[in-house]
């Protein structure tokens, strides 16, 4: 796995929770108010998923973990302002 490669993955698995925060906004906010963001956003991770999967190559998407990551910093830290039981 190359240095660009791996820049590459992370800026697709970026801009695919961002697209993800940006067309779910209200799920997101429901979800983290409610406790089962995971849940609300089955189809909408799943979907991403194999849509990054689909453009790396299979050394990255089993050694890294970008796509979580982007959803972590993109989807849940975006919305840190909405009131939850987990935070």
């Amino acid at each position: 796995m190359t240095e660009e490669e791996k820049v590459k993955a992370m800026r697709l698995a970026r801009a695919i929770a961002s697209d993800i925060s940006l067309y779910n906004e209200q799920k997101i906010i429901k979800g983290i108010e409610q406790d089962n963001l995971f849940e609300v956003l089955k189809e909408e991770l799943e979907e991403g998923r194999a849509l990054y999967k689909s453009r790396v190559s299979v050394e990255i998407s089993t050694q890294a973990n970008f796509f979580e990551r982007a959803i972590n910093d993109i989807v849940l830290r975006s919305k840190a302002h909405v009131k939850s039981k987990i935070w």
